[in-house]
């Protein structure tokens, strides 16, 4: 059952998060590192920050309340800060961007600056004030800057113009097969959104990040998908949004082709489960099963190549599924 959200002005966190923090016995600590490191505003490092990028993540939610995330590529200097509550976006309306559907004016959203050859991440949400079709800029809700973790090292660059479009049409599949299903399979890295509306503060969305070894993502033969959660910030953001709202979107990105495959539908958190055990650095486990999936062949003008030494040290410190059952089978003959 999803936990009800609640905005409080006594707590930086809502019920989803804290519920989280408190499972773990860190809800009053962290109560204090909110307070410290939740800004409606942008700090002067990451006013220096954004304008550096050449794509930023977003989080969005169309009509229908489905959460989408997406990937969106320009020239550095498409970002800019004209003041410290406001990030400028110049980027076109995509409408072959499923994401595309939820910004509009007035809408909330979820952004992360992260650079794949540095490590660097910030996350951002707030609301969406259109400029026109070729930009917007965002009112900043929240600000703040997060750990290096479980990120790959990438080197980038712009294979074609990004204001040039790709020249293929989305295609949508019922299921995670063929290509959908070969892109999780060999995926280190995925972006995923969720959301909350929040008492008197209006919806609230975030977008983040998530690294493992190669394979860490798991395709059930029901088409579920299961992720490990591994030691993290302890905010909580992504599960316990997904605690008080069972949504999510996730985005996973073919480096090297510049392709893009897009989810949108529920999810929920495992707290307990033996594979959690078994999973090597795993503290809790979530699921997600797709309502829609959307490959987009080339979606992004942009191309990576991964470094021989940048694999995450703490990404080599998690497990596989494959380990995981071996695990489970060992376990389960011991007992026999």
């Amino acid at each position: 059952m999803p936990t009800e959200a609640q905005s409080t002005t006594s707590s930086p966190w809502h019920a989803g998060e804290i519920a989280l923090q408190e499972k773990v016995g860190v809800a009053k600590r962290m109560d204090e590192v909110g307070r410290r490191v939740l800004r409606d505003y942008l700090i002067e490092q990451h006013c220096q920050f954004y304008p550096q990028l050449p794509f930023i993540v977003l989080g969005t939610v169309d009509a229908g309340g489905n959460a989408w995330a997406t990937l969106r590529a320009n020239r550095p200097g498409f970002l800019e800060s004209p003041d410290v509550h406001t990030l400028s976006v110049r980027l076109a309306r995509e409408q072959l961007d499923p994401a595309d559907l939820g910004i509009d004016d007035g809408k909330a959203i979820g952004m992360l600056g992260i650079e794949l050859h540095t490590r660097r991440r910030n996350r951002l949400n707030g609301t969406i004030h259109r400029t026109g079709q070729n930009g917007f800029d965002v009112r900043v809700g929240q600000s703040y800057g997060n750990c290096p973790q479980y990120i790959q090292l990438r080197d980038f660059e712009f294979a074609r113009d990004p204001i040039q479009p790709s020249g293929y049409d989305p295609v949508s599949f019922g299921n995670l097969d063929g290509r959908p299903a070969e892109m999780i399979a060999k995926a280190d890295t995925f972006f995923v959104a969720s959301y909350v509306d929040r008492d008197n503060e209006g919806r609230q969305i975030d977008v983040s990040h998530r690294g493992g070894r190669p394979g860490f993502v798991r395709i059930g033969q029901d088409g579920v998908l299961t992720i490990p959660d591994f030691a993290g910030n302890l905010f909580f953001n992504t599960l316990g949004n997904i605690l008080a709202n069972p949504k999510a979107g996730l985005v996973f990105a073919d480096f090297e082709s510049g392709d893009l495959l897009q989810l949108s539908g529920d999810a929920e958190v495992v707290l307990e489960s033996p594979e959690i055990a078994a999973f090597q650095g795993a503290e809790r486990l979530w699921r997600f099963r797709p309502t829609q999936i959307v490959y987009r062949q080339e979606a992004l003008p942009l191309r990576w190549r991964s470094r021989a030494d940048g694999r995450s040290p703490n990404s080599l410190m998690t497990g596989s599924w494959d380990e995981a059952a071996a695990r489970l089978r060992a376990k389960a003959l011991a007992r026999s």
